[in-house]
């Protein structure tokens, strides 16, 4: 078995020691981890997901996946274990747990929240049935033994032809936090947990006529107008879009994520909230259209093969050194929202869930939606609380009650670059 590499390429340029690019799963359990059960139910997963067992080879100057049979390691540990390495098997996923809490960890390019959350869906089914001896239902769930279709293994975008050619869009300078604050970025990150109650902040969603995505977006875009109100620089924030239903192919495992541009202009400043929401929801209805999300893929497509197109991995490293310089001065922030976990009856042995991810631009907010809670992780690239406070002053303006957890060092696994190896 070989797959050969096309989405996952860039990300594999992305990798960068100081900000790997790469998911962290964070789940506190209710009661701590038994490392027995988990050795199992990992095993158990991983049968259900054969296209995640593989390792990175080098081909000339090209990669491919080829089949991993060792195991996926499951380590003992707080920090985990360098992917794409001989500690983790040469896996580009891991497993760790301490005390109470349950990691997964995943290499960016192996897949995007969508494809994490199946296979969370699957571990905590498995894990809980053993750990508490319990028989929980299966549906919605993948297990090992289903029939995996060819439509989970194949890549859509490569498979897609008469793809749209590019919008080229003549984009304003962005407002920037760290300049605009004077702030210097910091390595390690940092991040700040906010929950909020599901109920409740749904209620005020309805209320207000948007989605929980577009309504953090507006919230964020809020904040930082109240907090620059002359500014001349636009407030853009990006809301990540989930590109399989324009490619039609929802079982897709890859990573295949775009994303929306919210733009808050002075117009839409003088608005009541329920307005400026209608708006927001119909920038993000115009941007997911099919047309315009295979637009992105296209465009996503055409810089695949620019940087195929070069012959080393030096000259591919500045060629995305550059497209991400752009990219963090595109935009203030990044939100993005899988959706509702639905984890299934495993849901009430989570204590708490957190989703982190690479961050390109300056502030990045990952929403879950897990047991009750929504948990806003808001990851910046700096020290300073001045952005949190500000938004943590929007939640409470429009009356949204929200606990704040401790300031953490957003830790994420380090990932062996292909290219030390060659």
């Amino acid at each position: 078995m070989e797959q050969k590499l096309f989405t996952e390429v860039i990300p594999l340029y992305r990798l960068h020691k100081d900000n790997p690019y790469a998911i962290r799963i964070r789940i506190r359990m209710q009661d701590d981890v038994d490392p027995v059960v988990l050795r199992r139910a990992v095993d158990a997963t991983m049968e259900r997901y054969p296209y995640f067992c593989v390792k990175l080879q080098v081909r000339g100057d090209a990669f491919i996946f080829a089949e991993n049979r060792e195991p996926v390691v499951v380590s003992d540990s707080e920090q985990g274990v360098t992917l794409n390495s001989a500690e983790a098997n040469d896996h580009l996923l891991s497993f760790s747990y301490h005390a109470d809490w349950l990691v997964m960890d995943i290499f960016h390019g192996l897949t995007d929240g969508t494809g994490t959350y199946e296979v969370i869906r699957t571990l905590l089914y498995y894990y809980c049935c053993q750990r508490y001896k319990v028989t929980l239902a299966t549906a919605g769930i993948r297990l090992a033994g289903d029939k995996i279709s060819q439509e989970e293994w194949d890549c859509p975008v490569m498979k897609a032809q008469d793809l749209p050619t590019p919008r080229r869009h003549e984009w304003s300078n962005a407002l920037l936090p760290g300049i605009a604050a004077n702030l210097h970025t910091e390595s390690p990150d940092y991040v700040y947990s906010i929950l909020l109650a599901e109920d409740a902040f749904m209620h005020f969603c309805k209320e207000n006529g948007g989605s929980p995505g577009t309504m953090v977006s507006l919230l964020l875009s809020r904040s930082l107008a109240k907090l620059y109100p002359h500014a001349q620089e636009s407030i853009r924030l990006v809301l990540c879009v989930n590109q399989r239903k324009a490619l039609h192919a929802p079982l897709a495992h890859q990573s295949l994520v775009g994303g929306a541009f919210l733009e808050y202009d002075e117009q839409l400043r003088k608005l009541p909230l329920s307005e400026q929401v209608k708006a927001y929801r119909n920038m993000v209805a115009a941007q997911t259209g099919e047309k315009a999300v295979l637009s992105g893929v296209a465009h996503t497509a055409g810089l695949t093969k620019m940087l195929l197109a070069k012959k080393t991995h030096k000259e591919r490293l500045a060629m995305m050194a550059k497209v991400d310089e752009a990219a963090n001065r595109f935009a203030a922030a990044n939100v993005s929202y899988v959706g509702k976990a639905n984890f299934g009856e495993a849901e009430k042995y989570v204590k708490e869930f957190h989703a982190w991810n690479a961050t390109i631009m300056d502030i990045t907010l990952q929403i879950s939606a897990v047991n009750g809670k929504f948990t806003l992780d808001f990851m910046q690239k700096f020290s300073s609380p001045v952005y949190l406070k500000a938004f943590l002053q929007e939640l409470a303006d429009n009356g949204i009650a929200y606990e704040l957890q401790d300031k953490q060092i957003r830790s994420l696994p380090a990932v062996r670059a292909p290219w030390q190896g060659v």
